[in-house]
């Protein structure tokens, strides 16, 4: 059964405590906060600040996904704002191994993030250090946008990866994901799904994460 990670992005910033709540009532697993610079992705959401009320709202997992350059001037922000998970984009990340020695160093879990055109072969050489792996199905930056189908492909090749070599890492999806593709998705080996329009614009929000609970 798929872990349930709602982004964050796409809920009601003049009702935040609203949707907080409805969270918490419902079966999603992980709060998925998205901190985008305007650099690295053509976008700006927030920052450790509006983290730390997240984080004060629930008892549940802060999945927190760096679209940011330079991660590693923020992570003792974002570690004290309260993030469990803290994942870092391989592309914006020159020395990505002391980026992930530097988020565990913080007692934090570790992530990395791919953009749709980075090969998850790339991982080689880190996925033994890492507690998760964060799979862009859309491009980075911006809410709404269509599964790109070739990820299931990545999924499929990174899930092999995994379990050959025996590692606990999970694998997360985020971008596009709907009752639709869900199950193709975690037929392919995902284990965390990220929703964000498919949850926040439903009818019933907490009715649609018991659907993709339920898969």
């Amino acid at each position: 059964m798929a872990l349930i990670a709602p982004s964050l992005l796409s809920a009601n910033f003049l009702n935040l405590q609203a949707d907080c709540t409805m969270l918490n009532q419902s079966q999603a697993d992980w709060y998925h906060l998205d901190v985008m610079d305007g650099s690295f992705v053509p976008n700006i959401s927030f920052g450790p600040m509006l983290i730390d009320f997240f984080r004060k709202a629930t008892s549940k997992v802060c999945d927190v996904h760096l679209m940011i350059e330079k991660p590693e001037n923020y992570a003792e922000a974002f570690k004290k704002a309260g993030a469990d998970i803290l994942t870092v984009h391989y592309e914006a990340c020159t020395h990505l191994h002391r980026n992930i020695q530097q988020i565990k160093g913080l007692q934090m879990q570790a992530g990395v993030a791919l953009n749709p055109h980075t090969p998850v072969s790339i991982l080689k050489d880190i996925l033994q250090d890492i507690d998760l792996v964060c799979l862009m199905s859309v491009n980075p930056g911006f809410g709404g946008q269509s599964f790109i189908s070739h990820t299931l492909n990545k999924i499929k090749a990174l899930r092999k990866m995994i379990d050959e070599q025996s590692l606990n890492v999970k694998i997360e999806i985020d971008g596009g994901v709907t009752l639709d593709n869900a199950k193709s998705i975690i037929d392919a080996g995902a284990d965390v799904l990220v929703a964000g329009n498919t949850v926040f614009k439903s009818a019933n929000p907490i009715d649609t994460i018991a659907a993709l609970k339920s898969i």
